[in-house]
Parts: C-alpha cells; sequence; structure tokens
C-alpha cells in the first residue's frame, strides 16, 4: 500500500513525503484519462491508440461515438496533496479485453475511483465488484457529462447496489479541483477502513 518513507539522517533534514497509490477505473469512455490528466503535475504517461474498424465490435461506442482512441495498458500521473503527501495514479484501460492488465495494476494499491457515466452505468458493474471482491477501498465519482442526465448521489448509489459507507461523489474529470476532491475522498476512505481493522484487532 504505501510505496515507502525515505530514511533521512540527522534530525533537521525534512521527512520524505509518503507516496500512495491509487487506481483510477471505470468502463470504456468514462473519463479515466482525462482525470489523470487534468490532475496530475507532471505530464501523464499515456498509452492510448486510435480505434479502428476492427475494434469497433469488440470495443462498443454506444454513448461516445465521438471517441477515437483508448487506453491498452495504463496511465500513469502524479499529484502532491501536501508536504507529507504525494499519490501516484494508475488509470486502467476500460475494455474487458484488457483486463489481465489489473491484477498487476492493482498490486499495492491503497484505494481506487471507480468513474461512472449515469448514461452507460451498467458499464460500472465490473469495476465495482473487481474492488469489492479484492477488498480494496474504493469512492464511486460519477463524472458529469454535458449531455448526461444528473441524478442524485444517493440514486446512484442505489442503482449500483452500494454498501451505504462507501463514498459516492459528483465530479468533473476535467477540472483538477474536481478530481483532486475525489482522490482525496479515496485517501479518506481507505484511512477510515484502516483505523477501524486495527482498532477491531
Amino acid at each position: 500500500m504505501v510505496f515507502g518513507r525515505s530514511e533521512r539522517r540527522g534530525s533537521k533534514a525534512p521527512a520524505e513525503p509518503v507516496t500512495l497509490k491509487i487506481l483510477v477505473a471505470g468502463g470504456f469512455g468514462v473519463g479515466k484519462t482525462t482525470l489523470v490528466g487534468a490532475v496530475s503535475e507532471i505530464k501523464p504517461l499515456r498509452t492510448e491508440e486510435l480505434l479502428t474498424e476492427a475494434s469497433r465490435p469488440v470495443d462498443s461506442t454506444r454513448g461516445v461515438e465521438a471517441k477515437t482512441t483508448t487506453t491498452v495498458a495504463m496511465d500513469f500521473g502524479r499529484i502532491t496533496i501536501n508536504e507529507e503527501l504525494v499519490l501516484y495514479l494508475f488509470g486502467t484501460p476500460g475494455q474487458d479485453r484488457f483486463w489481465f492488465l489489473w491484477d498487476e495494476l492493482a498490486t499495492g494499491a491503497l484505494g481506487a475511483v471507480v468513474l461512472a457515466d449515469t448514461r452507460r452505468l451498467e458499464n460500472s458493474f465490473a469495476a465495482v465488484d473487481y474492488f469489492e471482491r479484492r477488498g480494496i477501498p474504493f469512492t464511486v465519482a460519477v463524472n458529469c457529462f454535458d449531455d448526461a442526465e444528473r441524478y442524485p448521489v444517493e440514486h446512484v448509489r442505489e442503482a449500483l447496489d452500494l454498501d451505504g459507507g462507501i463514498p459516492v461523489l459528483l465530479c468533473d474529470a476535467r477540472q483538477r479541483e474536481s478530481a483532486r476532491d475525489v482522490l482525496v475522498s479515496v485517501v479518506e476512505h481507505a484511512m477510515r477502513i484502516a483505523t477501524r481493522t486495527t482498532a477491531g484487532t
């Protein structure tokens, strides 16, 4: 979970920040690459390829007909929350045929964001199920597309059959502050779970 905190000799040397790994997951075309790019303080690493006619029967673009590229491995970015905490972000590929990469990407993750699109909410079930089965804390963030109908978060929670303790937020993946708020929610949720687990042992 925690990548590490470097040891420094001498009491006056500033401590290195804690670094945590967060996954950004969800269905095809939900905005994972956009969120990582919007919030990352470094130029994000992207593994996008153009959609081809051969892929269209496999990668449904229903609801995202204007999409021309797809992530085939991962997106990677970094954000400094404060001087004590840095998050490394790993965006997962959305298509089923790249799911074999998820286990590698999930190794050592503190938590995850499940991005959801209310126009295609059914595409979120697989990611929700993945993190529930592996016991990885997650926050659901509804990406508010301009042409998507807005629903109260409790309606989204009910539609996805989520436990009451799982945070559900509305966000705009294009906006840095909005994306940052989602990531902070993931960290806080994971820390609450860790604290409860420790207290119960």
